[in-house]
């Protein structure tokens, strides 16, 4: 594995890009510790330790650490998630803006340009919001028009400079920006959530069980990974047989190979897009004409993670985005029209049509269970952390006060230690080491697993 590892910094090209990306997220870290200028740091952790399971927290988590601490990254790169999820949503329901996409590279260009400017005016008004956040709350040593300038234009600014960096790392480095930012942001965040398991066996937190529900915990993440990675390798592989035909003096063609879909597709993509839409009430809770409104005020309370409403929406969400994202990456209609150019066909089913909605059937099915499977594992975290507050439910909420408290009230663990986090982490790493393996493989290199490699030829006597 050693040998397998030192082939990365043997190849020139491949070696840049890592030591490349390596660097952007030095940058990324590095920008993790600035903090914005006029913030009372102790009271701000203060606040956050007290709403640790709440929607804070989850914006918390993506922004890898930087809204705790309020530094120059503290919106991370929710706001380009967002301009994205609207962007890829005009793509489907605008036919102007589809006919662009569909221009090549250069509407390509032109959709991400809009991209960016949506994400600087996203950032700033949500800038806007977190200075009046801070300001209510007392958490400003000099609150005034001053701060509240300086506020949106620092926040602002870093969110800019992540988005660059995302599309830095994308264009030059290896794997995806965005998700390799958040990667990092929640590894750095694993030390702390180690620190909190050594505390409650310190404080002996769960009295004589404190020990033994440490270890299942423990047991429960390698099970979650375990169940990551295999969920994450399966596909569904439909069989292909090439047409044979004659080239010059050859016969070609007439060999079987297979179409192989993924179960998860979308990968990480539906649980961030679902979370970055669900995380906009937070800041809408926080001023006071929503506050003051009888109207509004029970609906941002129930739309607060660990209420059964919060939770049947980011399973709603998570659904959606697992087919949206999927109809957007796979195209049984240009597939089918790829097999019937080249000549190839699925054994029983007719070209064309056929074809396409045979695909098509395939990946409904598949898709809903790859949609379940992330729900499962959001579930994970949201049992460890909070709960599902199924008692809070208007009218039959007593008939859940004898649910078990970890159901109701969660564990009150880290988001470290979150199935949601390690759906993440393991997503993230598994593509990024799959980049890496093609790319070495591609150089006649051994990859990392062990039926890859180089194709190796007769041995010389």
């Amino acid at each position: 594995m050693l040998e397998k590892f030192l082939n990365i910094f043997r190849i020139p090209d491949l070696r840049k890009r890592v030591l490349f990306t390596l660097g952007i997220l030095a940058v990324y870290r590095l920008g993790a510790f600035i903090p914005t200028p006029g913030i009372n740091a102790p009271l701000l952790e203060q606040m956050f330790q007290s709403q640790s399971g709440s929607a804070l927290g989850l914006m918390d988590l993506f922004g890898g650490g930087n809204l705790r601490r309020m530094t120059i990254f503290a919106l991370g790169i929710m706001p380009y998630i967002t301009a994205s999820i609207i962007f890829q949503l005009l793509t489907v329901v605008y036919e102007p803006l589809a006919r662009i996409q569909k221009e090549g590279e250069l509407g390509r260009r032109k959709i991400t340009q809009w991209t960016r400017y949506v994400t600087v005016v996203l950032g700033a008004l949500q800038s806007i919001g977190i200075a009046a956040i801070l300001t209510k709350q007392g958490l400003v040593l000099h609150p005034g028009i001053g701060f509240s300038l300086m506020t949106v234009l620092t926040l602002t600014t870093g969110t800019a400079f992540i988005m660059w960096l995302g599309e830095q790392i994308t264009d030059r480095g290896i794997g995806n920006g965005m998700s390799l930012l958040i990667f990092a942001g929640i590894v750095a965040g694993l030390p702390r959530g180690m620190a909190d398991l050594v505390q409650k066996i310190q404080s002996n937190a769960w009295g004589a069980f404190t020990l033994i529900g440490i270890l299942l915990v423990l047991a429960g993440m390698i099970a979650v990974v375990a169940f990551i990675v295999y969920v994450e390798r399966s596909e569904r592989r439909i069989p292909i047989q090439s047409a044979r035909r004659i080239v010059g003096r050859r016969m070609m063609g007439g060999a079987s190979s297979h179409l192989p879909l993924k179960v998860n597709s979308g990968g990480v993509m539906p649980v961030i897009f679902a979370s970055s839409i669900l995380s906009a009430p937070l800041l809408l809770a926080q001023f006071d004409w929503v506050q003051n409104n009888r109207l509004l005020q029970p609906i941002m309370r129930a739309l607060a993670p660990g209420e059964p409403w919060y939770e049947l929406l980011y399973m709603l969400g998570i659904i959606f985005f697992a087919y949206f994202y999927v109809s957007i990456v796979m195209k049984p209609d240009d597939i089918a029209d790829n097999f019937r150019k080249s000549g190839s066909f699925i054994p029983g089913i007719r070209p064309g049509k056929r074809t396409s909605d045979y695909i098509n059937d395939i990946l409904t099915r598949i898709t809903l269970v790859g949609a379940l499977y992330l729900i499962i594992i959001s579930l994970v975290s949201t049992f460890m952390i909070s709960g599902i507050h199924l008692n809070h439910l208007w009218l039959v909420g007593r008939a859940f006060d004898a649910l078990p408290a970890w159901m109701t009230n969660g564990l009150g663990f880290s988001f470290a230690f979150g199935g949601t986090s390690l759906l993440i982490v393991v997503g993230v790493a598994m593509d990024t080491v799959n980049q890496i393996e093609s790319q070495l493989i591609m150089r006649h290199y051994d990859g990392f697993s062990p039926r890859s490699g180089r194709i190796r030829g007769r041995k010389t006597w």
